[in-house]
């Protein structure tokens, strides 16, 4: 196996023609690592005429430690010894870095691992970066590192202009099929983010690599993206966070599991499996949170098995079960009504799936399956007519 070198390893080597002056910020986290897991920050370091000067968390904080959703406080960074500033503080200002805190610097350089699926908020804290950038006439440079469920696949509607969200903020698929450095390129132009922007280039990623075909170490990129396999139904399964079924938070294997107490797993399976849904299969299983949703209580429901994950379809996978759970009951199936992602005024399931045409027409229309993943259609072709253009690899 040829192991794909990252931006941040090609940047290392030769930083010349990307960095703007020698005074520098970092967008990273604990994925900000080289091939053999040593930190971006002590390699800056000790690069000679480059000075370090600032950190920037994203969501989960530095070192990925909070729970989702967990409002993280500005720290010190314990092994750098910097002030970091976190991007995902009480308030939704705090999304946006105020240009004044680019004050000083030459270039701001983004290195987090991203997962392939439009809910990840790591790229909006690029996005909102970039903005900074322009206005306080620093360089943005985004070094890229692979998507992990592959360049190829899509899946999945736009968001709609009243949806938009730090889950969505903007119109792209569920599963977009892009990297970090792509999508830079992507919503510098195509939404006039207009800054001074640098995309890195790994070396040696094919677009139909899975990240197990990198020779790149898997770092969990949040606390509950533990693994591969997770990336790998997330796409679908982060829309479970919009009703108030367990997505299995709280266990070993979130998003893998999706259950409530009220359910009984052999009527479930017996339900999705007259929907014959490609590459998975499901087993009947129970499980006890220890946080979030059901913490503390026995869970019934299932355990997707993908059998093979080029075939598997994880959103209309996702669709599928929600719905068959309120087909069977529907009495004790609820949306979540709580705030989410800094927004109260609408529900999580309509910005996680872009607009409430599911929660609206689907889930009482007995529309099939086919059916609503035909209506993805037209959003599919525009949008991969329109990445087209921004595609390094």
């Amino acid at each position: 196996m040829n192991k794909v070198i990252t931006g941040l390893e090609n940047l290392l080597q030769n930083p010349q023609p990307y960095l703007r002056g020698n005074r520098i910020g970092l967008v990273i986290n604990h994925t900000s690592i080289d091939s053999q897991g040593r930190l971006s920050t002590e390699q800056f370091q000790s690069a000679p005429e480059i000075e370090l000067t600032k950190l920037f968390a994203p969501e989960h904080g530095l070192y990925g430690v909070d729970q989702d959703m967990i409002h993280v406080k500005d720290s010190r960074d314990p092994i750098s010894g910097l002030q970091v500033t976190s991007l995902y503080g009480e308030q939704e200002k705090s999304l946006v870095p105020s240009a004044e805190l680019l004050q000083g610097l030459d270039s701001l350089i983004f290195d987090i691992q991203d997962v392939g699926s439009r809910y990840y908020t790591f790229v909006y804290t690029m996005a909102n970066c970039m903005q900074v950038c322009k206005e306080a006439g620093v360089r943005m440079v985004v070094c890229d590192r692979p998507n992990p469920i592959n360049g190829i696949d899509l899946e999945g509607n736009l968001v709609g202009d009243q949806w938009r969200s730090f889950v969505g903020q903007y119109p792209i698929p569920n599963r977009h099929g892009m990297t970090a450095g792509e999508l830079a390129l992507l919503f510098n132009e195509t939404f006039a983010l207009g800054c001074d922007l640098k995309v890195v280039p790994m070396k040696g990623w094919q677009r139909q690599m899975w990240y197990d075909d990198t020779g790149l170490p898997w770092t969990p990129p949040s606390p509950n993206m533990p693994t591969l396999a997770t990336a790998t139904v997330y796409p679908g399964m982060c829309l479970i966070e919009g009703t108030l079924l367990s997505e299995g938070r709280g266990t070993t294997m979130p998003f893998e599991f999706v259950g409530a107490p009220y359910i009984h797993p052999p009527d479930l399976i017996l339900r999705l499996q007259q929907d014959q849904l490609p590459g998975v299969f499901f087993r009947p299983h129970y499980f006890k949170p220890m946080f979030q949703k059901w913490a503390g209580e026995t869970c019934g429901g299932v355990q997707l098995h993908v059998t093979d994950r080029n075939q598997f379809r994880s959103l209309i996978t996702a669709i599928a079960i929600i719905r068959a759970v309120g087909e069977l009951y529907g009495d004790d199936f609820a949306w979540r009504t709580e705030p989410y992602e800094y927004v109260s005024d609408r529900l999580a399931i309509d910005l996680l799936y872009g607009n409430p045409q599911f929660r609206e027409e689907w889930m009482r229309s007995g529309e099939s399956l086919q059916s609503i993943e035909d209506s993805w259609s037209d959003d599919m072709k525009s949008f991969k007519k329109l990445r087209q253009d921004f595609l390094i690899y």
